[in-house]
């Protein structure tokens, strides 16, 4: 098993660091997964237990200007690490003007990503600052805990307004309350609500615009038979809200929520190269 990457373009390693920043944001720890092709972030608390899960996807081929890996077997030529993302993120941080990052597996007293920056100097020779990442690796039998998570038949998808807006009127109503509401419907229309003993407050979004996601049969649309103007809505914890909109530090060019009504908000963040999808379970 073995890996190793280097990024040389300052732009790539700035954009993979909030990457690696907006996700450190969102959990503790989390599995990382690697392919020839793909880099996965994978968060899979189990949603039953009320826990948020998040699958982030980036090719790395837009990031990095070597990648080499090799898998546990020829048949299964990937690799899943448990990493802290806080750690990764606090290793980046040194890099924000270096020549180049190398990132590679090494296994000395313990399973480690090396995270080798190396610096500009005056000199000839060049200043590198080495972080060492502890890493769990997990073994074959456990991948399929941390397959894709299936998107729910949701009730409603609609496009998602300006986060930096939606953001401050949810920290707003996070003094209010921990539990938010969010409805929409196919009309393009959005409330947050917040409803308490002393106070209810909504917020609405209008002219949002809903996905054209097609049917199977790719012609009618799944809206077909729906009352358009009617809400479908979901109870969630304010703070995961919160979480993900105080995290995000890669502008997404699409970011769209789907609701299923009293079951889970599944949102979905969208940037050229990176997709982030991001699962919250609803509070009965």
């Amino acid at each position: 098993m073995r890996f190793r990457a280097k990024i040389v373009d300052l732009a790539c390693l700035n954009h993979f660091s909030r990457i690696i920043n907006t996700i450190a944001k969102l959990t503790k720890t989390c599995i990382l997964r690697l392919t020839v092709c793909k880099l996965y972030f994978i968060l899979s608390d189990k949603i039953a237990n009320g826990g948020a899960s998040m699958w982030c996807e980036l090719s790395q081929g837009n990031f990095f200007d070597e990648f080499q890996m090799e898998g546990v077997a020829a048949e299964h030529n990937e690799i899943y690490l448990e990493l802290v993302p806080e750690n990764l993120s606090r290793a980046l941080k040194t890099a924000h003007s270096a020549k180049a990052v190398k990132i590679k597996l090494t296994n000395k007293h313990c399973p480690c990503l090396r995270v080798a920056v190396e610096l500009p100097s005056l000199s000839s020779s060049s200043r590198i600052v080495t972080h060492d990442i502890p890493v769990g690796v997990i073994p074959r039998r456990m991948w399929n805990d941390f397959r894709e998570p299936s998107v729910p038949d949701f009730d409603v998808s609609i496009y998602l307004p300006v986060l930096k807006t939606m953001k401050s009127v949810v920290e707003r109503m996070k003094n209010l309350s921990n539990f938010i509401v969010i409805e929409a419907n196919l009309s393009g229309e959005m409330n947050l609500k917040i409803e308490t003993d002393l106070v209810s407050v909504t917020t609405h979004f209008k002219d949002l615009g809903n996905p054209p996601w097609a049917s199977e049969d790719g012609c009618q649309s799944f809206a077909q038979g729906r009352d358009l103007e009617s809400m479908a809505e979901a109870c969630i914890d304010i703070k995961k809200l919160q979480q993900l909109l105080a995290g995000q530090q890669v502008n997404p060019t699409k970011a769209l929520c789907n609701i299923v009504r009293k079951r889970i908000v599944h949102f979905i963040l969208l940037h050229e190269e990176v997709s982030l999808q991001y699962f919250i379970p609803a509070i009965a």
